[in-house]
């Protein structure tokens, strides 16, 4: 079955180019050119499988679309590419802040973005084969997925639980920015050091008592720690 790609996108030449390029190349895709009819896109049934979303929409802005996506259960873990103007570094590391996936920035390679589109999700699929992992409060269902902390249900976007379970899973070891970058967000040249320190941040926080399990190694990287009790 066509995997689903909803494009948010108000440039209508852009919408249609992408949308043939992506329906040629097997998938299905959902047109709309708001903040507002992508909400409604991405709740009507059934779910698109990626999203693509332009930044500067008029009404509702990307950014807020991409918070609101993230906030609901039923729709928070649906893989979202950001696609803007927007190029400066503070800007793509404040799009990976609203929770997107991934960021490319106009004007990009049709080719490219289906490499981007094709890479994301198997980085989703991938991370549902693996196993239960208990750890102190937090239990990592890799079957689900599925995260809980002290019995309380952890709701992640999939690029934090991707994140999640790579450090869980290399517990112990320090794993640089760079490492984390190539096998959790994949060789990106649009992908920066910093972007690993905002999404960490933002894990910790939603982790709770567990959070404290992720730890700074400064200068380096991160790590999950090895020992429960510290």
């Amino acid at each position: 079955m066509a995997q689903t790609i909803l494009i948010v996108e108000d440039e209508k030449d852009l919408a249609d180019s992408m949308s043939f390029a992506l329906e040629r190349d097997g998938f299905k895709t959902i047109k709309v050119a708001s903040g507002e009819q992508a909400l409604q896109a991405v709740n009507s049934r059934p779910k698109p499988d990626l999203i693509l979303l332009d930044r500067m929409l008029p009404g509702m802005n990307g950014g807020t679309v991409c918070t609101k996506i993230r906030q609901e259960r039923r729709t928070r873990s649906i893989p979202i590419i950001m696609v803007t103007a927007k190029a400066q570094e503070e800007e793509r590391i404040e799009g990976f802040a609203y929770g997107a996936d991934d960021y490319v920035v106009k004007p990009f390679s049709i080719r490219e973005l289906i490499w981007r589109i094709r890479a994301l999700l198997r980085r989703v699929d991938s991370a549902d084969c693996w196993e239960i992992i208990e750890f102190g409060p937090l239990i990592v269902d890799q079957n689900g997925p599925r995260v809980t902390v002290d019995g309380n249900l952890i709701e992640l976007s999939s690029l934090e639980y991707k994140l999640l379970a790579l450090l869980l899973n290399r517990r112990g070891r320090v794993q640089e920015r760079q490492v984390l970058l190539d096998d959790v967000w994949g060789v990106d040249i649009y992908n920066l050091p910093r972007t690993v320190d905002v999404t960490v941040k933002r894990l910790r926080t939603k982790l709770g008592v567990a959070g404290k399990y992720l730890e700074t190694v400064r200068g380096l990287g991160y790590r999950f720690t090895a020992e429960e009790d510290i």
